[in-house]
Parts: structure tokens; sequence; C-alpha cells
């Protein structure tokens, strides 16, 4: 196989052009969202090229405190997302998503790099790159569960008033809810995997094979991916939800979110 070919700056830069097409197509549907659509552009390049330093330095000095202090951040840094954008719902519940994804994210990390591919977990060459790539996954899928879970429990709310008056408990009311939010957050990494090789090379896999390894070998590990993120995102949303939901009710059976 050919070495793989290095992009200079200044064709890097010439990538940016293709965000005038963007910005030609929400102007022609008056979409007001111009500023954001720079601000994530600038952001995100800021922090890749701030990432990308820090990564260089630890995968040139490689020490296990550095790979740690690098996931854990991490992992914070997504679970603060997932509660962000979910700030409506109790401490308790908050908590349980903590302990879900985090806890989750971090057993699959552990078996995928020990077990699977057989290297230590103080590797940052492979701990860091899976770590993202759990964690951001953890955190979307975490997300879009909670999310679903709190505006169909908040859309329903009457009606969730009206059973418990008849004498319906918490569990039976609130389960459905629960189900319906696991099964919605699972749904985009489930499509995914069902278009992925046909309708799409993934990310991973395409990278392996830019980089120079062989489409055998970037396959095996693309494969072994998916059914590491389908599997975080099932642990983590499944942990938020059932432990969640747990906390809005008390002894007198009265839901709260």
């Amino acid at each position: 196989m050919k070495d793989i070919v290095e992009i200079q700056i200044w064709q890097f830069a010439l990538v940016y052009l293709l965000l005038i097409i963007v910005l030609a197509v929400m102007k022609k549907c008056k979409i007001n969202q111009t500023k954001l659509l720079a601000v994530a552009s600038v952001r995100m390049t800021l922090q890749l090229v701030i990432a990308g330093l820090i990564l260089t330095y630890i995968f040139e000095n490689p020490h296990p405190l550095f790979t740690v202090v690098y996931v854990a951040c991490m992992t914070t840094f997504a679970i603060h997302r997932v509660i962000s954008k979910n700030k409506e719902i109790n401490t308790k519940f908050k908590i349980a998503i903590a302990v879900s994804l985090s806890v989750s994210g971090l057993c699959i990390v552990v078996f995928f790099v020990c077990v699977v591919v057989g290297e230590s977990i103080f590797n940052p060459q492979y701990v860091i790159p899976i770590s993202g790539m759990i964690m951001g996954n953890a955190m979307n899928g975490t997300t879009l569960g909670v999310k679903t879970f709190r505006e169909s429990f908040s859309g329903q709310r009457s009606k969730i008033d009206a059973l418990l008056n008849i004498g319906v408990t918490p569990q039976k009311i609130l389960l459905p809810f629960v189900n319906q939010a696991l099964e919605m957050a699972l749904l985009p990494t489930l499509n995914s995997m069902i278009g992925m090789g046909i309708v799409s090379l993934p990310g991973m896999m395409t990278g392996q094979m830019l980089s120079g390894t062989l489409p055998k070998t970037a396959i095996l590990y693309q494969i072994a991916i998916m059914i590491a993120v389908c599997t975080v995102v099932c642990l983590s949303v499944f942990g938020s939800l059932y432990l969640g939901y747990k906390t809005m009710y008390n002894e007198k059976n009265q839901i709260q979110l």
C-alpha cells in the first residue's frame, strides 16, 4: 500500500470553503444560525487542535497518569453534557446518570482494550481514541434517552395524575416511558449498524485505511467498536433511566420529575 498523503496547511484551509455552501443554503432557507455555524466551526477547530497537541505530547511521553487524567476529563465532560441538557431532573436522577455513564463506559473500554485488543489499559494509543468513541456515543445516547423520557413524561402529566388517582402504581406508569426512551436512544446506533458498509464507511475504518492500515484489519476494528458502542449505549441509557425513574416518586406514590 502507498504511504499516506500528508495534507499541507494551505490545502487543509480550502476545506473551509465548503462552509460557504452551508451559508448559502441557510440564507436561502432564511435560517438565522450564521453565528452558530461560525462559532461551532471555530470552536471545533480550536478544540481539535488543542487536543491534537496534547495527544501528541502524551503519545511521545506515555505515562499512566496522563492516560488516566485524559480519560477522566473525557468522562466528566460527557456526564456534564448529558446533565446540562436535562436540567429539570432531580439530583438523584443526575447521580444515576453519572454513575451509569461512567461505570458502563469505563467497563466497556477496559474490556475492549485489555481483552479484545490485548493491550495495557494505560496504553494511550489505544485507550484514548477508543474511550473517545465509547464515551462520545454513550453521551449522545444517554442525552437522547433522558430527553425523550423527560419530554414524554411532561407531555402526559395530566394522564399520569389521572392514573395515580385511580390507584395505579408509579412503577407501572413510568416503565412504559422508560422503555420507549430506551428504544429511541438505541435507534440511531442500530440504524447506523444496518447501513454500515453499504451506505457508509465509518470514520474509524476510513481513518485507519487512510493511515495505511489494511482494509481487513480496519474492518475487524470497526465491527468490534460498533458492537462495543451499541453495548455501551444500551447499558448507559438503561442504567440512567431504570435507576433514575425510581427517584421520581416517594412513599406516598407522589411523582415529581
